[in-house]
């Protein structure tokens, strides 16, 4: 697996607006860290705003420091697949665009094959009505994204978006896995 110098492993993420992802991913155990940016557009060092125009092939994605020890990738993927519509292709709700697609980019062929299995097993569960069209792709450069985006909703739970949006997604995390929350 992609591991860090620490020992932890890295996972990138993609699933819509990254301050979703980083508010739930952040009261996971197990992970360390979680960092909002942008992966998989060709332009190099991108801006919010030139993400946000669509233009850059990029999309936002939170790249996840974990403990292996603690939690799996898989099980990563697992909250990944319960907190946003894996079959919308470049949208959720209404956040609309490339940069909102699902994606999973791996740091190596185990992550690949994690992601394609749990894919897989998800598909064939027919849990939702339409296929999952999650992309699993290479990881490329990811790029930083600015401090005003990082642990935007830690900071900001009462602005309209992070209440009618986030925090929404939070909770069903915190109240689905339950057993897996940071004390």
């Amino acid at each position: 697996m992609a591991q860090s110098q620490d020992g932890n492993e890295i996972a990138t993420l993609a699933g819509g607006c990254f301050w979703c992802l980083e508010a739930v991913f952040d009261g996971l155990k197990g992970v360390e860290s979680v960092e909002s940016g942008y992966m998989g557009g060709e332009l190099k060092n991108p801006t919010y705003a030139d993400v946000c125009s669509g233009s850059s092939g990029h999309a936002e994605v939170v790249q996840i420091r974990f403990d292996p020890a603690v939690v799996s990738l898989r099980e990563i993927l697992e909250v990944f697949f319960v907190i946003h519509d894996p079959t919308t292709r470049n949208f959720q709700g209404s956040d609309y665009g490339p940069q909102y697609r699902s994606a999973i980019f791996y740091h190596a062929p185990q992550q690949k094959a994690v992601a394609e299995e749990v894919i897989a097993k998800l598909d064939t569960a027919g849990l939702w009505d339409s296929p999952i069209v999650t992309e699993v792709t290479a990881a490329s450069r990811f790029y930083v994204a600015e401090a005003g985006h990082q642990e935007y909703y830690q900071r900001n739970p009462n602005q309209p978006y992070c209440m009618m949006v986030v925090q929404p997604k939070v909770a069903k995390f915190r109240q689905r896995f339950i057993g897996k929350l940071k004390k």
